[in-house]
């Protein structure tokens, strides 16, 4: 098999799962599983998406929020099994893909508009 034949066979193992159409300035909801020891429990991440990179089964997208007084970023692959759901809270009005001026911005400065639907 030459090496585009293999990827296309790994992409048809991974199951394709739909998730709500979302880019660099959105403020989603991501409910990722945490496994600990033999429990299993849904943790909730609520951020701003900073980017989307990849393409096809390595796609990735960073979220950031702040947590108490400290910037906390997370990335999740969207082939990830542990991801249970992504909910669109905001649609933000940015003019580009990677949003990574919003480390040094503070307070109201760090706030994106919202696009009207």
């Amino acid at each position: 098999m030459s090496k585009p034949e293999l990827m296309q066979y790994v992409e048809n193992l991974t199951e394709k799962r739909e998730f709500p159409s979302f880019k660099a300035g959105d403020t989603i909801t991501v409910s990722y599983k945490i496994k600990e020891g033999n429990k299993e429990r849904i943790q909730q991440f609520q951020g701003v998406v900073l980017q989307r990179s990849g393409s096809g089964s390595t796609e990735t997208f960073t979220v950031r929020k702040i947590s108490g007084n400290t910037g906390v970023e997370r990335i999740f692959p969207f082939s990830s099994p542990f991801i249970d759901s992504i909910i669109v809270n905001k649609h933000g009005v940015v003019r580009r893909a990677r949003i990574f001026y919003l480390r040094n911005l503070r307070g109201k400065k760090a706030r994106i508009k919202e696009r009207r639907m």
